[in-house]
């Protein structure tokens, strides 16, 4: 059976308008309810500009401005051109997308340092317990060689933040959850640059540094040990200590 087509949607209530909110407001609203609500999955196609403006009863510039925000939040893509290649898809959301917002609400202090070691604290703890379980030759190179990178990295600042946050990520990796390493990795990235401004106003970093990574084999030895508990135990208290060393006022 033939897919519905954009016109036929309408008709069946899919895309009507409602008399609510600025124009891209409003756009952006509707193609949010129909992704929540699964009638958009990632590489369906939105209806043309054209469209999907009169069937919402908006302006074509309120469509075009939805447009721009959403593909600047990775929801949507554009792809010039003619043909069936052509047109506005809904993405994946990439953990670039992600990384950016938290990374401009973390440097706005919406989010305090407080809040990410806590949210690092529940994601990281699962993350390291799931990886001890699950843990696969792959999984365990990839914390291996960041592990490697941070021992080589010990006393230079940027090189040891850049190892640190492989380390994490790997074995957010080695979890299997894709939300998680996502949600780690973005994490991460916002408080990439707030780290290494921290790291740099450590006077000790040569022995702070040598600290961090002894903290990183004991969480490295407990995953390939299959040890859940004592992976997020020794995860949970590694980020207390850093953070409460680091971001002092």
């Amino acid at each position: 059976m033939a897919s519905p087509s954009p016109s036929d949607e309408a008709a069946d209530g899919l895309w009507l308008p409602v008399k609510r909110a600025r124009a891209h407001e409003l756009v952006i609203e509707v193609i949010e309810d129909r992704i929540l609500s699964g009638a958009l999955k990632v590489g369906d196609a939105l209806p043309p500009e054209r469209e999907l403006a009169a069937n919402l009863e908006v302006s074509r510039a309120g469509v075009r401005e939805a447009v721009r925000v959403l593909e600047s939040q990775g929801v949507l893509r554009s792809q010039p051109g003619a043909g069936a290649a052509a047109g506005t898809f809904v993405a994946a959301l990439p953990r670039e997308a992600l990384s950016r917002f938290l990374r401009l609400h973390v440097a706005l202090s919406n989010f305090t340092v407080q809040d990410v070691t806590e949210a690092r604290v529940v994601l990281e703890r699962a993350s390291a317990a799931s990886a001890a379980a699950q843990l696969d030759e792959s999984g365990r190179a990839r914390i291996a060689e960041a592990l490697a990178a941070g021992d080589a990295a010990i006393g230079d600042r940027q090189a040891f933040n850049e190892a640190d946050t492989r380390f994490h990520l790997a074995i957010a990796d080695a979890s299997g959850s894709s939300l998680s390493a996502a949600l780690t990795g973005a994490i991460r990235e916002a408080v990439r640059v707030p780290l290494l401004h921290a790291i740099e106003r450590n006077a000790a970093w040569g022995d702070q540094s040598a600290l961090l990574q002894k903290e990183h084999r004991a969480i490295f030895d407990a995953i390939v040990a299959r040890d859940g508990d004592r992976a997020a135990a020794a995860t949970e208290a590694h980020i207390r200590r850093a953070s409460s060393v680091l971001f002092v006022d």
